[in-house]
């Protein structure tokens, strides 16, 4: 049973979500033959002032 998880900032639409999970699932099925039925993909979403990248919370970065 293959496992997918994503771990990413919050802020996406539900339609987002669905757009990128089928996405890796068909992925998934042809680059690793994965079957499409035995598939789980797990999203984990964090706000932005708890996640950091270089010392620099989410919060704080300015760049987009």
């Amino acid at each position: 049973m293959p496992f997918v998880e994503i771990h990413m900032w919050q802020g996406r639409s539900i339609e987002q979500k669905r757009n990128l999970v089928a996405a890796i699932n068909a992925a998934m099925v042809e680059h690793a033959g994965a079957n499409a039925e035995n598939l789980q993909i797990a999203i984990q979403e964090y706000p932005l002032e708890n996640w950091a990248r270089a010392g620099i919370l989410g919060i704080d970065r300015t760049e987009k």
